[in-house]
């Protein structure tokens, strides 16, 4: 039996921030650090909610805001992030091309397992799912 969130530091809620920063700034090349509010409008949540689970994040080690309330992520945090967004389009795509799910119902399902998988069965899967010609959504 593997260890509890093997592969996981943060709480799902916590990975869940990181990634929807991360998301956010895929989405706005160039710039380097977003707005909270934009967190809380992604994640549908309260800006109190951001602010607290920043607080975190911060301790962590995983972002830092600037004076101005923007919100970067360390390298340690985009990094954590990336696997995270990595782990979400790998179990989408295979929902979705794979399982026929259908890609709404795929994407809500793919976050809330891409929290369950360690780093192995995450390679294992990727790699298998490379092996049979499965390109990872890149959105």
């Amino acid at each position: 039996m593997r260890a509890k969130n093997e592969g996981h530091e943060l709480s799902n809620a916590g990975e869940d921030y990181l990634e929807a920063i991360y998301c956010i700034l895929l989405e706005h090349p160039g710039d380097n650090a977003v707005r909270s509010v934009d967190v809380s409008e992604r994640l549908d949540v309260s800006k109190a909610s951001v602010n607290k689970a920043l607080s975190a994040l911060k301790e962590g080690g995983f972002v830092e805001q600037t004076r101005y309330g923007r919100v970067e992520l360390t390298e340690e945090g985009r990094e954590y992030a990336a696997r995270v967004w990595r782990r979400h389009r790998m179990l989408r795509s295979f929902l979705n091309h794979e399982l026929g799910v259908e890609e709404d119902v795929a994407n809500e399902e793919a976050c809330l397992m891409e929290h369950a998988l360690s780093e192995d069965t995450t390679r294992r899967l990727m790699d298998y799912l490379e092996r049979q010609g499965v390109a990872i959504d890149s959105e």
